[in-house]
């Protein structure tokens, strides 16, 4: 049986965070408050979604040196954790597209080869492109109006409402569409944080010696891509686009997998 610690310690994280936003808003706390896009911690120190801070900008509204601050101070903790720990260590739609992929795993409906010959994973750093065009010729933030983040922390806050349906199709889309379709294909915001993670110094890194080429890691891994290494080499994961999630070693019954520091000297 494999271990789920990585698992259930982002169960832990996620729903953590949702308890301290509902809390700031149903009994005052000043632990956490505000959105994904934009909080205060301890009600003293500024955190801002860089993505979102970039879509405001584009809108040419002037924003505050705190707000700026906030998205520097987040930019530079995942380029340390790893850009994309958002998406399977705060994001809330992680939960609901790991719940999908592993239905998917259950009812055997992987096609992978179907998948990728209509849509791409590089089409969410299109999106992420067009939501900044979109953001200046609105004047709005493209993105944060229909990002179903959004839409599920509030659901959860303040009841949910029609924003549930975006919420289902994206659950039915990771289903019986394409595997990791929303987070690993479409997803502006997990693409932003790609960008950051490419620097990253938190890494997962790969032992061949001690692998016995079981490929569990690359089943459970949402962006099996990354792990283009297994039984290959013993390198680190470098690509932006891993999230380090931590599924590919809780799997691996080898201890063949674990996190490292990254180091800039060599190709690991």
């Amino acid at each position: 049986m494999s271990n789920i610690k990585y698992l259930l310690l982002r169960r832990v994280t996620q729903i953590g965070l949702l308890v301290l936003y509902f809390g700031a808003n149903a009994y005052g706390w000043h632990i956490l408050e505000g959105t994904f896009g934009a909080s205060k911690l301890f009600g003293l120190i500024p955190l801002a979604d860089p993505y979102t801070t970039l879509q405001v900008l584009a809108t040419g509204f002037v924003l505050g040196t705190d707000v700026l601050l906030g998205a520097l101070i987040i930019t530079f903790f995942y380029m340390i954790v790893g850009g994309r720990a958002f998406c399977s260590w705060v994001c809330p739609i992680n939960m609901v597209t790991d719940l999908a992929n592993w239905l998917r795993r259950r009812l055997n409906l992987d096609k992978e080869e179907v998948n990728y010959r209509f849509l791409k994973r590089n089409a969410r750093y299109w999106l992420m492109i067009l939501g900044l065009i979109v953001s200046a010729v609105v004047g709005v933030a493209a993105f944060e109006v229909l990002s179903p983040i959004t839409i599920m922390q509030r659901g959860i806050i303040f009841g949910f409402g029609a924003g549930v349906s975006v919420i289902i199709a994206i659950f039915l889309f990771d289903l019986f569409g394409v595997k990791n379709g929303w987070c690993g294909h479409l997803c502006p915001l997990g693409a932003s944080y790609s960008l950051i993670g490419k620097v990253s110094l938190v890494r997962v890194k790969h032992d061949h010696e001690a692998c016995t080429n079981c490929m569990e890691c690359k089943i459970v891994c949402p962006e099996n891509q990354v792990l283009h290494m297994i039984n290959k080499e013993s390198i680190s994961v470098t690509d932006g686009e891993c999230t380090n999630c931590g599924r590919c070693i809780d799997v691996c019954g080898d201890d063949a997998l674990g996190f490292s520091i990254r180091s800039f000297g060599n190709k690991q």
